[in-house]
């Protein structure tokens, strides 16, 4: 069983490095960046699969800076876009300095977190910590028992229960994972929150709304683009004109809706949540268009991003 985690003051100086969360689909590990960053750098969703790029997020402390490298989950690919997902995973944890297994506390260990502690022991130039998340919804008994199972995973650097909702030991698991990380000066400006681009955080913004509710099928066949962001003279409003991308003309309807109201009511939560982001008004134009089977062509792969 892993040592329990020491707060004792730290005797050298500044630290930096690289972490990141795996974990199975909906175990947390967005919601649980966000938390830690202290801003929504990376979409959220019940959907499998919802990142898919590695989105960086910084969070500074005294004694270090923490980048959080937020990636796809783990999966046995299906398609062209999910074997460059799983490419830029293994690419990611590959680099990292230490890499937070995400355990939910609800939810016995299975066949999916067994293959995925399987997988950690390709990536040995990284630290492993166990990371048992929505401690909010389980009684300290639960809890309790689920960290003993944990343990008796691996020898890991340290196990840390947390609750991204309730915060409880969020600042626990930030000095954790620091005071794992290299002897470093910061890696990136006191101000910066993530290295992701306005235009790729509003992708993700649009992306978001459009998975709220769409069947099992279809997440993983939406694709965001923009084609221009523009701010008004003498205004505070930006025109954003984006399109959202699946892969056939049946998706396009369940996409629009009767009569428009699914599109409406995904560009007023897009546009919610954009305002919030750049701080002002929003005029957002959607338009849902068809590339035929973009996850399997390389070439529209290419176009979209991936």
């Amino acid at each position: 069983m892993s040592e329990p985690y020491s707060s004792k003051p730290i005797e050298s100086d500044h630290r930096s490095g690289f972490a990141s969360f795996v974990g199975r689909p909906n175990v947390g590990k967005s919601t649980l960046t966000n938390a830690l960053v202290g801003e929504k750098i990376a979409i959220t969703s019940a959907k499998p699969q919802t990142t898919r790029r590695a989105i960086r997020g910084i969070v500074h402390r005294d004694y270090g800076q923490l980048i959080l490298v937020d990636t796809p989950g783990l999966h046995r690919p299906r398609t062209l876009l999910g074997q460059r997902l799983n490419d830029l995973v293994e690419q990611t944890l590959g680099d990292v300095d230490v890499i937070g297994f995400c355990i939910p506390a609800n939810e016995k260990i299975g066949p999916g977190d067994q293959f995925i502690n399987e997988q950690l022991n390709e990536f040995r130039r990284a630290k492993l910590v166990a990371v048992v998340t929505k401690c909010e919804l389980v009684s300290p008994e639960s809890l309790a028992e689920q960290l003993i199972a944990v343990s008796e995973l691996r020898d890991w650097k340290a196990i840390v229960p947390v609750s991204a909702v309730t915060e409880d030991q969020l600042e626990v698991l930030t000095k954790v994972l620091i005071d794992l990380m290299p002897l470093s000066p910061a890696l990136y400006p006191a101000d910066a929150v993530t290295d992701e681009s306005l235009e790729a955080r509003i992708c993700e913004l649009i992306r978001e709304a459009t998975l709220e509710g769409v069947r099992d099928e279809l997440p993983h066949s939406i694709a965001v683009t923009i084609d221009e962001i523009t701010k008004r003279k003498g205004r505070d409003l930006t025109d954003i004109h984006a399109n959202i991308f699946v892969e056939r003309d049946s998706q396009k309807g369940i996409i629009i809706g009767h009569r428009g109201a699914r599109l409406i009511d995904v560009g007023k939560r897009a546009r919610l949540e954009i305002e919030k982001l750049i701080g002002h008004k929003v005029f957002l134009g959607l338009r849902v268009k068809v590339a035929s089977e973009w996850q399997r062509d390389p070439k529209q792969l290419g176009k979209l991003g991936f």
